[in-house]
Order: C-alpha cells, then structure tokens, then sequence
C-alpha cells in the first residue's frame, strides 16, 4: 500500500510510529493545514515521509499514492474522502465515519461505482482479542446483557465549561461523547449482534452537545447499554452476560486489553491474545491486504458494518435532539 495521510493530528501522530512495523505500507505523503505547516514538515521529516502538502487538490494529483487515510477533524471526514475516491484512490476512514449516514451512502455508491476500497479505521473490530470475545460470548449460554462503559474525563471539559469550545465539544466539527468514544461501544455490540430494533439515547446536553449519555439498543431478548462520558470518569469495562456465565472485556473498547470468562459458580479465566502492543496494528494490517487483493467482497461486508453504527448513531441523535454540523 503506497499511502497519503490526510490530518496532522493527535490520531496520525499515534499512528506514525507503527509504520516500522507494516513494511507493506509506505507512507508518501501527508497533508496538513497551513496553520500546522511547520507541525506537519516536521512529521514528514521524522518518518521520512516523500512530500509535505496543504493543499488537497495538489497533493491528490500524485500518482505516487494509491490509498487515502482521512485523518481529519470528525467534520471534514465526508468532504475529504469523497474528493480522494473522485481522485481514483482508495480511502480509509478514520471513526466516525461521516457524520450523516445519506454522507456515507453517497461515499459507498461512489467507492463501489468506481470499485475501490473505502473503509473506516475502528480498532476493535480488527483486534485479536475481539474475535476471543466473540468466540467466548457464544459460550455463555442465552445472552441477556451486555454493558459498556467507556468513561474518561476530558483534558478539554474544563475550558468547555469556562466557555471554550474547542472541535471535542463543539457541534459544528461533530463533537460530543456518542461520536468521540461511545461510538467504540457502539461497533462492538453491533460486531456481535448486528442490527438493533430499536435504539433510545439519554444524553446529558450542555450547550447543544452531549458531554455524556446513555445509549440503549433493544434486540428482543437482548438489551445493550452503551455508556460515554467526557464529563466524568468511571472504571473502563464492558461485560457480556448470558444464562450461563459472562465475559468481561478489560480496558477501554477501542483497545480490548484483555477479557475474562466468568462461570456462574465464580470460576474465572482471562485471555490476552493481542497480536502487536499498538491497538491500530491489526485494521492497517488487514486494510493493506484489502487494497492489495482489490477484496472488494470485504469491503462491502464491512460496509453494512459501518453503514449499522451510522443509522443507530444518527437515530441516537435525533433522539436527544442534537445536530451536528449545522446550526441548529
């Protein structure tokens, strides 16, 4: 895979450092703002990457790349990936993967149209340790239950109260706890039952964002919680609970550190088996291959995937009468 990243950021900056380890990809280009320029030459020369950009057109005009990672804050997602498939290269997609599902609709019928690969970048879905939890899950009898809980007190909260709105909590740029981390919940309960019949959001909303919420998916017989929080903190765990014993996820769900398969007579045993210590290893290792074989097949799987997380996220919204990326 000969790659150009699109964004500067937090996100890239983890990532960068994972290139040593995927011979496969070969990162060609990065495209910052001119107000990160100086951040994003730097970048380039750390990783040793070919050329520097800050303007889109210009550096999708290269044919030295053939695949697009967007990067990019949450609301430019849309606007960037589409302008990359329309370029002939393939995309991956940071989460979320755009805020409105018609948004992902019109970047699906244009990847498929021109038979390229678009997927989005979410770590659990790829890691080790999720396939153990979903082994493990169908082996606890009839599931009744499943809890997660993905709450970390913001670094950025405190300026939100004092009246700063930076991209994390600002509406316009698709801020807010569902689409910052209870989205990772999210894609976990819907890798493991797919399509919810019905889906309820209890948000706590300050200044027309959700600071943190309640998410409830009703499948029947099984109820899931999906529970984000920026504005307050709690241990980081998710629990599977069937008719004949649980499986506790430990750690946060974007990472998967471990989980625990617990009996109902209280036996317990915990499982590791992580592949890399580096949580986005697994997808780019995967996504290489996608791109490389043109595994078309794949991409539409995980398309209906990703297209699920974006009907209940935006169903969520609504409900808690939220809108992002517009005034409202």
């Amino acid at each position: 895979m000969k790659l150009a990243i699109f964004g500067s950021g937090k996100i890239v900056q983890e990532f960068l450092p994972l290139i040593k380890d995927l011979p496969e990809i070969q990162v060609k280009a990065i495209l910052g703002t001119k107000r990160s320029q100086e951040k994003t030459e730097k970048l380039q020369a750390t990783y040793g990457i070919e050329a520097a950009y800050t303007d889109i057109d210009e550096c999708l005009k290269s044919t030295d790349f053939d695949t697009v990672y967007v990067a990019v804050p949450n609301h430019l997602h849309y606007a960037f990936a589409k302008k990359a498939l329309a370029a002939g290269k393939h995309v991956i997609c940071e989460k979320p993967f755009t805020l409105k599902y018609a948004e992902l609709l019109e970047l699906e019928r244009l990847a498929l149209e021109k038979e390229l690969a678009l997927v989005e970048a979410i770590t659990n879905q790829y890691l080790a340790n999720y396939q153990g939890i979903k082994e493990a899950s169908q082996n606890i009898g009839q599931l009744k239950i499943i809890e997660c809980n993905y709450s970390q007190y913001s670094s950025r909260y405190d300026a939100f109260k004092a009246g700063t709105v930076l991209p994390a909590f600002d509406p316009k740029k698709g801020g807010g706890a569902l689409m910052d981390i209870n989205i990772y919940n999210i894609h976990l309960v819907v890798g493991l039952l797919g399509k919810p019949q019905r889906v309820q959001y209890f948000a706590n909303v300050e200044r027309a964002i959700d600071t943190s919420g309640m998410l409830i998916l009703d499948y029947g017989d099984v109820k899931a919680v999906c529970i984000g929080a920026k504005d307050s903190a709690a241990t980081i765990r998710s629990t599977i609970q069937g008719n004949e014993g649980s499986v506790v996820v430990n750690g946060p769900t974007n990472t998967l550190e471990s989980y625990t398969i617990e009996s109902l007579a209280g036996e317990q045993e915990t499982f590791d088996n992580k592949r890399h210590p580096h949580r986005m290893y697994d997808e780019f290792k995967q996504f290489s291959q996608v791109i490389k074989n043109k595994d078309l097949t794949f991409v539409k799987q995980q398309l209906e995937h990703s297209k699920i997380v974006m009907e209940i996220v935006e169903t969520a919204l609504a409900d808690a009468g939220i809108v992002l990326g517009e005034e409202k």
